[in-house]
């Protein structure tokens, strides 16, 4: 059975220029994560080098994903939960797209409730006088902000959009200082000049950790795509918007962790010196970034356990709830693992969306349909590919019991994005003959 669109397309004076979105996909990589995975590739002992091609080649896989998709929303002028129900079926999409936006939401919220915890605590122990903050502090401050923002997140906050205009100016201010304070302090241009590290993670790694830092914005980039004026618009948003500002960010975590030797974005600012407003700075953007991650969780999981929107607040506090517990759990110390998990489950949906209209519906407006309920190639597809990317991307070493489900192999978010293609095609074929 096939479903109709109608209230979903955006209407042609709805359009954008591509540069305004390319601004849209510029912002959200000048964030606190990017910042942290210059510093996990630093750690996985990657060479400058290596570095600059992971994020090239990381991120160029990212927009040539992303860019499909963008184009079939600018075509379409649908958002991904419907262009997605073509592959899966409406029940499908719904379901699958709700749980994995639920999980990333969530994650990433615990994620920067421990940075923001993280800093407060650094800040306050500055100011008592102390070298470092205690693991208890760090604890204490991550519930106490993880409530903070999720208040915010359910009750709204008028004065939160003009944080934002402050808080990522002034982010990219801290990461300028951060490069100059790490250049003059602690030898930090003579440890730049002789960094050569002995063992290193390799190439593969450092793509896997770049695709994780924005394969959800890959995913969800038709939310913004469908407004494109054209498809080469799609394309020029995409590359101008994600690349040069994901490699400053992560080449600038990078170079402060090379000089600190962490990757822990406050306690490298801390160790580097950086003023109480540079802290501040910090603690702003993941409070701007976190209200969205929670309000965005939230809605994710009343899609799925079938609410409407009005019980969003409820939602909104069981998602923030969760990621505020994670945070003050050490899910930071399990950051490394997140991403792999993201690195696993987002590509392989990319790839049946693509399947669907640019293989077996040859790129046609007019060929793409919704199909209710469940559609079990596409459901086949993702699943089977997901597990490919997740068993030799090396997600399942990431987590205890499971480390024997391990096979590494080239990259994991491209086998899976690959197979999870490839076999969509195969069974989408199979069932229309």
């Amino acid at each position: 059975m096939k479903g109709k669109l109608t209230g979903f397309e955006i209407r042609p004076d709805q359009r954008q220029s591509w540069t305004s979105i390319a601004m849209v996909w510029a912002g959200g990589m000048i964030c606190v994560p990017c910042l942290m995975i210059g510093g996990v590739l630093v750690g996985g002992g990657l060479s400058f080098a290596q570095i600059v091609l992971s994020i090239l080649l990381g991120y160029g896989m990212i927009c040539a994903y992303m860019i499909f998709i963008g184009m079939q929303a600018c075509d379409t002028g649908l958002p991904v939960s419907v262009m997605a129900s073509g592959a899966l079926g409406e029940k499908g999409a719904r379901y699958i797209i709700s749980a994995i936006l639920a999980i990333a939401c969530v994650g990433w919220f615990g994620i920067q409730s421990a940075v923001c915890g993280s800093a407060f605590a650094s800040m306050g122990a500055g100011m008592l006088g102390y070298e470092s903050a205690s693991a208890t502090a760090v604890t204490v401050c991550s519930l106490v902000w993880g409530a903070i923002m999720l208040v915010t997140a359910c009750t709204g906050f008028k004065g939160l959009k003009w944080l934002n205009y402050i808080a990522v100016p002034a982010l990219v201010v801290v990461c300028l200082y951060g490069i100059i304070a790490s250049m003059v302090q602690n030898d930090g241009a003579a440890r730049l000049a002789t960094y050569a590290p002995e063992n290193s993670a390799g190439l593969i790694f450092g793509m896997s950790m770049v695709v994780a830092s924005f394969a959800l914005g890959g995913v969800i980039s038709a939310d913004y795509c469908r407004f494109a004026r054209s498809r080469a618009d799609v394309v020029k948003s995409s590359l101008v918007g994600v690349i040069p500002a994901g490699l400053f960010m992560l080449l600038t975590g990078g170079v402060m962790s090379v000089v600190t030797g962490q990757y822990d974005i406050s306690a490298i600012l801390a160790s580097l010196g950086v003023p109480f407003f540079g802290l501040l700075a910090l603690v702003l953007a993941t409070w701007t970034t976190n209200v969205t991650n929670a309000y965005s969780g939230g809605l994710a999981l009343s899609n799925l356990l079938g609410f409407d929107e009005s019980k969003f607040k409820i939602t909104t506090g069981i998602a923030g709830g969760v990621g505020t517990l994670l945070a003050a759990f050490g899910l930071l110390n399990r950051f490394q693992a997140f991403l792999s998990l993201m690195s696993g489950l987002l590509p392989p949906l990319a790839g049946v969306i693509i399947a669907n209209y640019w293989i077996v519906g040859r790129g046609r407006r007019d060929a793409f349909q919704v199909v209710e309920g469940y559609f079990a190639p596409g459901l086949i597809a993702f699943f089977v590919g997901a597990f490919v990317a997740c068993l030799t991307g090396g997600t399942f070493a990431s987590f205890p019991g499971l480390a024997w489900l391990n096979i590494p192999f080239f990259v994991g978010p491209v086998n899976g994005i690959v197979v999870s293609l490839l076999l969509y095609t195969l069974l989408a074929k199979a069932m229309k003959k």
